[in-house]
């Protein structure tokens, strides 16, 4: 399977489960996985930011990429291939393609400045990894510090036929959206999926300016994936609903540092892993934030059942 501009739905930002001493949790790849079965999930993406990629070893990554492609069998798996080198980069993109992978994700390096540097830097990208290689763009100035304008975007969509997915994690960014999909509505730029990210703060009003789903990570999967259904569905208000009695849990899962010790925590009470480790060097949660996250599960079950852990 081959990702495409037709890619919608959930693709979930899949962590990396550990054990208590560092080792990869396989159990928890399984049980990892059959919780975004159940939730709807239509892809996966793995070796992301927020599945601590820098710390696996390389043929780490490949094992890991290649549960997820067996587990998920007729579904996309996106593979993160960031890398300070085309070198590495190539390595593990191939090696990902060969195994299975519909497709890879590309994040520019902080050092890029201009407009022409970071077409340029994408077009040296798809050199690469192959042409034949299907890829995202992922657009996340808050972390990467690379600010892509609309216009930037149109000239590597434009310039690569093999860019397929735009992953839009801009902050403010909803104008962003408008203006890309205005370009597509004129015949000025092609269309290609754009899945959103920012641990899904602000999927409700994303969906309605025209992304087609989220790629992100939050504790609770299926809130994104039933969101992402209604506003699809014309139930406007059902989805904010609901996106409305997750926000409290989605702003504390949002603090920098500290995100994915968070989002670890739920997913084990959750059962969906069995250890809320990171890798070292790895934040952890205090007593008083585990009892915060708490409360907050205990207050959201009163509106949606599912969190009642």
């Amino acid at each position: 399977m081959r990702l495409t501009s037709s890619a919608a739905g959930l693709f979930p930002i899949a962590p990396t489960p550990f054990t208590a001493d560092g080792a990869i949790d396989h159990g928890s790849v399984e049980t990892l996985i059959a919780a975004y079965l159940a939730a709807g999930a239509t892809g996966v993406t793995v070796l992301g930011i927020m599945g601590e990629a820098p710390k696996l070893e390389p043929d780490e990554a490949l094992d890991l990429t290649g549960r997820f492609i067996d587990g998920m069998p007729g579904l996309p798996v996106i593979v993160g291939v960031s890398a300070p080198g085309f070198a590495a980069m190539r390595s593990l993109a191939r090696a990902v393609m060969d195994r299975g992978a519909a497709g890879v994700m590309i994040a520019p390096p902080p050092a890029l400045r201009t407009d022409d540097q970071i077409v340029g830097y994408y077009a040296q990208a798809v050199e690469a990894v192959g042409a034949d290689v299907p890829f995202v763009i992922q657009d996340y100035p808050l972390t990467l510090t690379v600010q892509m304008t609309p216009k930037v975007i149109r000239r590597i969509v434009e310039d690569n036929p093999s860019c397929a997915m735009l992953k839009h994690e801009d902050w403010p960014g909803l104008e962003k959206i408008s203006t890309l999909r205005g370009f597509q509505a004129e015949g000025s730029m092609r269309p290609i999926s754009i899945l959103t990210g920012n641990g899904g703060l602000f999927l409700d009003f994303e969906m309605e300016r025209g992304a087609d789903g989220a790629m992100t990570g939050y504790a609770f999967p299926e809130m994104l994936a039933d969101v992402v259904r209604l506003q699809a569905e014309g139930r406007r208000d059902e989805a904010h609903d609901l996106f409305d009695a997750h926000l409290p849990l989605l702003r504390y899962e949002q603090q920098q540092g500290v995100g994915l010790a968070v989002r670890k925590y739920v997913m084990m009470r959750r059962g969906f892993i069995a250890s809320a480790a990171q890798r070292k060097p790895g934040a952890a949660l205090s007593a008083r934030a585990k009892a915060e996250v708490d409360y907050l599960l205990a207050r959201l079950a009163a509106k949606d059942p599912r969190a009642a852990v």
